[in-house]
């Protein structure tokens, strides 16, 4: 083109005849645009010159009703549930969701997810790291005054946040094996970086030791079934003397039970075990998983609302919910003394 103009999203989508959310997904990506119109307007934003500006579009009163979303760790059932119930509640908001992963926590892996996402016209940020090691106040310089919210931990006093109670769900855990007449519970913890694995560890100890009890044995693994199975053979090599294993996720869950069977020590019957998520297969296990189950779907609503609370009125205050997960008994526990 001759001139000088700044061209706008719209300006592709007139030119290119589709909608401008067609145009938001071929920029970001998205699988579902038909070829002939994804090339159409890629060379409409070639001819145009077109780049993306965020400030320009903010100070022409318009938004982009396009979101940004950090996620980390989708080969996890957890995050990648998260993921889907925020594009979900997003969609049903009549906003596009945009991706970019984070590969650690270190602050040069955010920033640099972060910056890609603020490249597009964001209305908003959401962001999905479990881990620990970054504090609210880190995210809040990198985002700047775009609003912010933090799904799965605690956003602080500068962004609202929606998370699911890990620490209920553990307390679920030890008070059920507790009522069934446990008293030498073994435990497969998740991975110490993970917010979620330091909560329902250590709420764990905690209602044990409110009993006047301790684990009688403790091996980490990394969330994988392979991590289950190798640390539940730890267990057993310690000749440790336990009738209930607590797995910090049902995949481990799934390969100590192999370990289990392997070693001739049965389930229920010898010992009971728990996991945690209640993954669509976990109904199926032999015996079927006793486990907690998160309600994914209002913690993406939850946040969702949050978001848009946050865009309309970006100065108000932070809000905070947490999601009370439930458990779901099934026959791979039973009474101690059956």
């Amino acid at each position: 083109m001759s001139d000088n103009r700044r061209f706008t999203m719209h300006d592709v989508a007139n030119r290119a005849g589709v909608s401008y959310q067609t145009v938001s997904r071929v920029i970001n990506h998205h699988p579902h645009v038909a070829q002939d119109t994804r090339e159409r307007v890629l060379h409409v934003i070639a001819e145009l010159g077109y780049r993306p500006n965020r400030a320009a579009q903010l100070l022409a009163g318009n938004h982009s009703r396009v979101l940004g979303m950090t996620t980390f760790a989708l080969n996890q059932y957890g995050p990648a549930q998260m993921v889907i119930s925020v594009e979900q509640a997003a969609r049903e908001a009549g906003y596009d969701l945009i991706f970019a992963n984070v590969t650690d926590t270190a602050l040069e892996s955010v920033q640099a997810a972060i910056h890609h996402l603020l490249h597009w016209e964001v209305d908003g940020l959401v962001f999905l790291a479990p881990l620990t090691g970054m504090t609210p106040e880190d995210l809040r310089m990198l985002c700047g005054d775009v609003p912010l919210v933090q799904i799965g931990a605690s956003g602080g006093d500068g962004a609202s946040s929606a998370a699911v109670d890990q620490a209920h769900g553990g307390r679920l855990i030890a008070q059920h094996l507790m009522g069934l007449g446990h008293t030498r519970l073994a435990e497969i913890r998740g991975p110490a970086a993970w917010v979620d694995a330091q909560a329902r560890h250590q709420s764990l100890l905690d209602v044990l030791a409110e009993a006047g009890l301790e684990p009688t044995a403790s091996e980490a693994g990394d969330w994988t079934p392979r991590s289950g199975y190798e640390a539940a053979r730890a267990l057993l090599a310690k000749g440790a003397a336990f009738t209930a294993l607590v797995a910090g996720n049902d995949q481990m869950a799934l390969g100590a039970l192999r370990a289990l069977n392997e070693a001739g020590r049965r389930v229920p019957q010898d010992v009971s075990l728990v996991g945690f998520d209640d993954i669509p297969e976990a109904a199926y296990f032999d015996p079927p998983l006793t486990t907690i189950r998160q309600d994914f779907e209002q913690l993406g609503r939850q946040g969702v609302a949050y978001m848009i609370e946050r865009i309309a009125n970006p100065g108000a205050a932070a809000q905070h919910s947490r999601v009370l997960p439930r458990l779901i008994e099934r026959t791979s526990s039973a009474d101690v003394t059956r």
